[in-house]
């Protein structure tokens, strides 16, 4: 096994794992956002105030963007199951 193979696994690791993980990150930062400008407005600086909404837009973006995140994640370990012949002989 190269060393460029063995970048190539870990560069496509590391784009798989970023895309998986990109809609709840930016559901959080955008939830986040909204409940800081919600408080500045309002002047109420309450920690438990802004995890109960994100907890919630967390939970609904994993109900919608689940299906898509395992497909991801089961096409790439396929991908990766299926060139281990290539990669060790």
């Amino acid at each position: 096994m190269t060393p460029t193979a063995v970048m190539e696994l870990g560069r496509g690791a590391l784009e798989v794992g970023l895309l998986v993980a990109a809609p709840m990150f930016v559901a959080a930062l955008a939830t986040g956002l909204l409940i800081s400008i919600l408080q500045a407005a309002t002047q109420i600086n309450e920690m438990t105030l802004s995890f109960v909404p994100k907890l919630i837009v967390m939970f609904l973006t994993l109900l919608l963007a689940g299906p898509w995140m395992i497909t991801m994640l089961t096409d790439y370990i396929r991908r990766l199951f299926s060139a281990i012949p290539g990669i060790i002989g």
